[in-house]
């Protein structure tokens, strides 16, 4: 009786495995992909930048996105401008801006689209750089104590 009842278990697990098996083949497991880049990295006051959100999912870029915003900031500053973006062209979703104040800048593009979200951020100088955030991922790692020292001065 046992062996019937094992038997029976492992037959249902083979049936389980090959459906799932067949339809992950069928349906590939798409990522939603951001690329973001800016142009200049390091620019001087008043002059324009273009930020750029390249959105793919698996190799289809994405013209439809749910959501697009460029979150843009000053260093160590609490206000944090956040300007909606709309599709320009072959999935590329753009901004260009100048700004009247140096320092160091970070931004972060908040992209939802296909059910997901992605929110890469870089970082970029206007005139002269000014003193740069400190990382969390940094600090965490410092309290943890496992990747040693890190000043935050690159």
């Amino acid at each position: 009786m046992r062996k019937l009842l094992l038997l029976l278990v492992l037959l249902v697990i083979a049936v389980f495995t090959a459906a799932c098996s067949s339809e992950s083949k069928e349906e590939e497991l798409a990522i939603l992909d951001v690329k973001l880049t800016i142009n200049p990295e390091k620019a001087e006051i008043n002059e324009p930048v273009v930020f750029e959100a390249n959105v793919t999912y698996g190799e289809e870029e994405v013209t439809d996105a749910e959501e697009v915003k460029f979150e843009i900031w000053r260093a160590n500053d609490e206000n944090h401008e956040k300007v909606a973006v709309e599709h320009a062209e072959n999935g590329i979703y753009r901004l260009e801006k100048s700004f009247t104040e140096e320092g160091t800048y970070y931004i972060y593009s908040h992209v939802t689209a296909k059910n997901m979200h992605s929110m890469p951020k870089k970082e970029f100088v206007i005139g002269q750089p000014s003193e740069p955030e400190q990382d969390n991922s940094e600090m965490k790692m410092d309290m943890d104590g496992e990747e040693g020292e890190h000043s935050g001065n690159h």
